[in-house]
């Protein structure tokens, strides 16, 4: 991968990627060093759920090369049971898991997800926490409410504090997703489940934060890739070091959303082709042996 920017996926743990971007018998504990040889990034969604342990966190960023980051999400019950407001020991928690992959130099900007209920009147509780964010850990932000997306004093302001810190902003983008009715259960799922949130791509720091979502056939995803292909490039050339996450309804599209992007990507910056998939280089290996 190119040091201008980072591309992965909101998971590297899905059986679905054998004899794709995984061999057809990798091993489970084998997955995350066959994703890392492609990509160099990817979401850590599970520690929104519970934050792993510490001897996890070393695990991981010992089995990654350097230079791959974990953007791991804040626990909810941080942002969403405690709405950023006390919780001590579950940030200390959080905290010491970051400090394990800082410590293993492995660490992306922290994804800071709020809830859609979450509005203007709790800025206070946002802003202690943004400004109380330890500077040595990387933070980027999502809001979902619809007051953060005025247009107004209000966006004004979070821009504003955003900047001020240092942090950025999460650019969450679910147009593809709901552009049809959907096609496949995994579809039709995730309509119920994420949010329209209006589209942004404002950069408060250095490392613009894209969540870009899109459908199961790849192939519809086109002028929404060639869009933010073009958006991404420009501030590549800003010297701004952005991160695209690409998020398919099933996982088990994400890997070919996130080469198709960088296959956009790659003429506006002159960048070479992603590393070949390691499933895919077993076939063809397999297919020469057969001649």
């Amino acid at each position: 991968m190119p040091a201008s920017y980072s591309l992965g996926c909101p998971v590297w743990s899905c059986e679905h990627w054998r004899g794709g971007l995984y061999t057809a018998k990798a091993r489970r504990d084998d997955w995350l060093r066959q994703y890392s040889s492609v990509f160099d990034t990817v979401e850590g969604n599970g520690s929104f759920y519970r934050c792993p342990t510490t001897e996890t966190m070393r695990r991981w960023a010992d089995a990654v090369p350097a230079g791959f980051e974990f953007c791991m999400k804040v626990p909810r019950t941080i942002t969403h049971d405690a709405r950023l407001r006390g919780a001590g020991e579950e940030k200390r928690a959080f905290l010491r898991c970051l400090e394990t992959l800082a410590a293993g130099d492995a660490l992306g900007p922290t994804l800071m997800q709020l809830g859609p209920s979450f509005d203007a009147g709790e800025w206070p509780a946002l802003e202690a926490s943004l400004r109380r964010w330890p500077q040595e850990f990387p933070l980027a932000v999502e809001v979902r409410h619809r007051d953060y997306h005025d247009r107004g004093p209000i966006e004004d302001r979070l821009d504003d504090t955003l900047a001020e810190c240092g942090h950025d902003r999460v650019l969450f983008d679910s147009r593809a997703l709901f552009a049809r009715p959907p096609q496949t259960e995994c579809e039709r799922v995730s309509q119920t489940r994420k949010p329209r949130t209006p589209l942004r791509h404002t950069a408060t720091g250095r490392r613009p934060f894209v969540r870009f979502i899109g459908r199961d056939d790849v192939s519809q995803i086109d002028p929404w890739i060639e869009e933010w292909s073009r958006v991404v490039a420009g501030w590549i050339k800003d010297g701004l070091r952005p991160l695209v996450l690409t998020h398919a309804p099933d996982d088990a599209f994400a890997p070919a959303f996130a080469r198709r992007f960088h296959e956009a990507l790659r003429p506006l910056i002159d960048a070479d082709g992603l590393p070949a998939f390691p499933g895919e280089s077993e076939v063809r290996v397999e297919q020469a042996a057969l001649f």
